[in-house]
């Protein structure tokens, strides 16, 4: 009697992993444990670093507000306290974008 093997549904689940493992140096693109167990960790590191990109764009675009802001003779803190008294809703990201584009809107939206 032969012996029993997993079938197709297994060599679908490998496959599928050393697919995703494609690319990797070593035993790690042809060994199903060894791929199994890196492509475990870098999808743990591509789930963490999707939330890590957030705050990294975040800080960048604060870091460019901050910059105009010292140029026209504030600070951030103290923009975003007009901006915000002021009414006006502009995100970060649009706030960043007008300071490197349009410095001449940014100063009209820093004066409001």
């Amino acid at each position: 009697m032969p012996r029993a093997k997993r079938g197709f549904k297994a060599r679908r689940r490998r496959n599928r992993i050393l697919k995703a493992a494609s690319g990797y140096r070593g035993k790690r693109n042809s060994c199903h444990a060894i791929a199994n167990e890196a492509v475990q960790h870098a999808w743990m590191h591509m789930y963490r670093s999707r939330k890590v990109r957030k705050r990294d764009f975040r800080s960048l675009w604060i870091q460019r507000i901050n910059a105009a802001a010292r140029g026209l003779g504030a600070t951030y803190s103290k923009l975003m306290g007009k901006i915000g008294g002021a009414g006006i809703e502009l995100n970060r990201k649009m706030l960043a974008e007008i300071a490197i584009s349009d410095p001449v809107a940014f100063k009209a939206i820093a004066s409001a």
